[in-house]
């Protein structure tokens, strides 16, 4: 499919030309993925956001959820599924990537501050593969956290004002994948028993890609 196809898909589906022309030269999921490792981190100064992608790219920042949007839409102009998984958390903040299927092999592109819960190369050969492969990083402080993981949700099932062109916040977007069906990690027993992770892995969650505002280190 050419750029200009891809330009014009994008319109159709419910962005400005502006941004159109911006997501339909991110041709391959690497592309993708470059694009929001690149793109500024939505710290939410004024409160909690779920933009829609358009609404995302207004703003010129994005947080986990909205990075998986922009990249599901992205996926979308390519072939792919537009697809969001959620990933469940013990006392930790939930995650949300963008999977995608390359030669019968799963990948995910994620959009995250931190060291951690980063892109997944397409070598996982089902979701739940996928998943476990964030398992050992998936932390908060010492502690292990990541308990289960969704069915991928096709953002298919909804109309662009819910998801692409949405002026407000996309909160039904983060309620429907919340209340999809998850599939469990690890036992209740299995977690009493993780082992802690270690100084040098702890002080790894330092190192972020944008730096922290002082207000939000504060609240952290």
């Amino acid at each position: 499919m050419s750029l200009s196809v891809r330009i014009r898909l994008a319109q159709k589906r419910g962005l400005t030309l502006k941004h159109a022309k911006v997501l339909a030269k991110l041709d391959t999921p690497r592309k993708i993925q470059d694009f929001l490792s690149k793109f500024p981190q939505n710290f939410e100064p004024q409160g909690d956001t779920a933009r829609s992608v358009q609404g995302a790219l207004d703003a010129q920042c994005a947080h986990c959820i909205e990075g998986a949007m922009i990249a599901a839409f992205a996926l979308w102009l390519n072939g792919h599924p537009p697809l969001l998984l959620d990933f469940s958390a013990y006392r930790d903040m939930d995650h949300v990537i963008a999977p995608f299927k390359i030669n019968g092999r799963w990948g995910a592109i994620s959009k995250t501050n931190y060291v951690c819960l980063r892109w997944r190369d397409p070598i996982y050969r089902s979701i739940r593969e996928l998943a476990m492969s964030y398992f050992h990083e998936y932390a908060k402080g010492p502690r292990k956290t990541l308990r289960s993981y969704s069915r991928p949700f096709d953002l298919r099932r909804l109309s662009s004002p819910q998801w692409v062109n949405h002026s407000g916040n996309c909160w039904e977007v983060a309620e429907l994948i919340t209340a999809a069906r998850h599939y469990p990690i690890v036992t209740t027993a299995q977690a009493k028993n993780l082992r802690p992770r270690d100084p040098v892995e702890v002080a790894s969650d330092k190192i972020t890609s944008f730096p922290i505002p002082r207000w939000k280190r504060q609240r952290l």
